[in-house]
């Protein structure tokens, strides 16, 4: 019997940085296998080992062009070193979002999800934060020279997010060439936007409902009389604004970095703090 295969390419990240997007691009190919959840093997799920983290791609074709998604990867220590380790050719997308707002939004997801309080500036400064990835995981420059210790600048595409904004179907031809793919004949389904913060959510102690009430709940989702219910609950998120004043800080946080990014990328990238600034 034939081992599964491994991973052709990887999503290796930024969180909050559309990777989702380009995930349901490459799914909707049938010469392209991807498996949903993001396996964080590399990073989190080391441990399980790689015949877990094999099985994880059984299902592939023959001929298949196998991938994964891991957003995690980027900002990950050890992640480099273990991809190059197993997957020394494996091409490598990172997809980078202006700091200042990925570092705000990421915040915003957990406020969403009732995992922090609604204090910015507790959260968002380097001195109070509790959760250091709100910072940390936005210095992609530090990041991207941890993974071209391992591998040739060739093997790691990057995309910034505002080009995604500005062209998907020109982002996605761009990947789907890279990856020696074809591209298909109708884009008209592409979209620059997945996860929607906006969208209403249930109380957040229906959210934390124990494990095996929500694996009983799961099987109505898209019931039209379970999901006419939660309508009736659902209500929108206010997210709390970031002030002006934890803005600049993070702007001057991230100073250095975007220009050591810029280098590396020969990418002018001045609009990411004037932009933050303005925004």
């Amino acid at each position: 019997m034939n081992e599964a295969p491994l991973p052709n390419m990887i999503v290796i990240g930024a969180a909050k940085s559309a990777t989702t997007w380009i995930a349901r691009q490459l799914r909707t190919r049938p010469d392209m296998f991807m498996p949903g959840p993001e396996p964080h093997y590399f990073s989190r799920d080391f441990d399980k080992g790689l015949q877990w983290y094999q099985s994880l791609f059984a299902d592939a074709r023959p001929g298949q062009l196998v991938a994964e998604k891991s957003a995690d990867y980027l900002a990950h220590p050890h992640a480099p070193a273990r991809i190059a380790a197993l997957l020394p050719s494996v091409q490598l997308i990172a997809q980078l979002r202006n700091p200042v707002e990925r570092a705000y939004s990421d915040y915003c997801m957990l406020f969403r999800r009732g995992q922090v309080d609604g204090d910015v500036a507790r959260h968002l400064h380097s001195r109070t934060a509790i959760e250091s990835r709100f910072l940390e995981d936005g210095l992609y420059g530090r990041h991207i020279r941890r993974f071209l210790d391992h591998f040739p600048r060739e093997q790691l595409k990057i995309i910034l997010h505002e080009d995604i904004k500005r062209d998907p179907a020109g982002v996605t031809a761009g990947v789907l060439q890279t990856l020696g793919l074809p591209p298909l004949p109708d884009s008209a389904h592409l979209e620059a936007r997945v996860n929607d913060g906006a969208s209403p959510l249930v109380p957040l102690a229906l959210r934390r409902l124990p494990s095996p009430i929500k694996r009983m709940v799961a099987p109505l989702r898209g019931n039209p009389l379970f999901e006419g219910a939660r309508n009736l609950i659902a209500r929108p998120v206010r997210y709390p604004p970031l002030p002006d004043d934890v803005r600049r800080y993070l702007v001057d946080f991230y100073q250095q970095d975007i220009e050591d990014l810029a280098h590396i990328l020969d990418r002018p990238l001045s609009g990411w703090a004037g932009h933050a600034l303005a925004a």
